[in-house]
C-alpha cells in the first residue's frame, strides 16, 4: 500500500524552495503574468492556493499539511505500487489532480476518463504491471504537458523542466 509521506517527500524535492519567476503566472496573485502582486511559489504552493499567506515563509510542515488536504486523495493509500502513487501525486501537484488522474485513466485505457480517482481506477491500477503502467502514464503526461504549452504559449518555457519531472 502506498505511503503519503514517501510521495510528499519526493514532491517537496521536485518542487524545491521559493522562486519568484516573473514569467510564471503561478507566481502572481492574479494568476496571470503581471496581474496582482508577484509573491512567488514555494513547494509548488502559490498565492492562489493560499490567499494572503506569506509564500516565502511557508515551511515544509505547512506544505505537507496542504498536500495532504488538497492532493493526497483517500484511495491513493490503497495503490499497490508506491512508484505509481508517487508519480500520480507529484504530477497532480504539478498539473492538477484531475489532469494527472485523467492521464492515468488514459494510460489504463479506461472507458470513463473523468479525472476522479475512484474504486474503478484504483482496481485497474492495481491489476496491471506497475512498470508498464508507469511508462504509459509518463507518455500520457508528456502529451498533456505539450497540450498545456500549446494552450498557454508563455508556459512553453517550462516544458523542459516539466518533461524532466515527468520522466524522473
Amino acid at each position: 500500500m502506498a505511503d503519503a509521506n514517501t510521495a510528499i517527500y519526493i514532491t517537496l524535492q521536485n518542487e524545491g524552495g521559493f522562486q519568484a519567476d516573473r514569467n510564471d503566472r503561478a507566481n502572481w496573485t492574479g494568476g496571470q503574468v503581471g496581474v496582482g502582486e508577484l509573491v512567488g511559489t514555494k513547494y509548488g504552493i502559490t498565492a492562489l492556493d493560499m490567499p494572503g499567506a506569506d509564500i516565502m515563509s511557508i515551511t515544509q510542515e505547512q506544505a505537507t499539511e496542504y498536500y495532504l488536504d488538497h492532493y493526497w486523495k483517500p484511495l491513493y493509500s490503497q495503490i499497490n505500487s508506491q512508484a505509481i502513487a508517487n508519480k500520480l501525486f507529484d504530477l497532480g501537484v504539478l498539473f492538477g489532480v484531475g489532469e494527472a488522474v485523467k492521464c492515468l485513466q488514459l494510460a489504463l485505457k479506461l472507458t470513463q476518463v473523468d479525472g476522479i480517482f475512484g474504486p474503478n481506477t484504483l482496481q485497474a491500477a492495481n491489476e496491471v504491471d506497475p512498470a508498464q503502467l508507469l511508462a504509459s502514464f509518463k507518455v500520457q503526461m508528456a502529451k498533456r504537458a505539450m497540450g498545456v504549452a500549446q494552450e498557454n504559449p508563455a508556459d512553453a518555457a517550462f516544458m523542459v523542466g516539466w518533461l524532466r519531472r515527468i520522466n524522473s
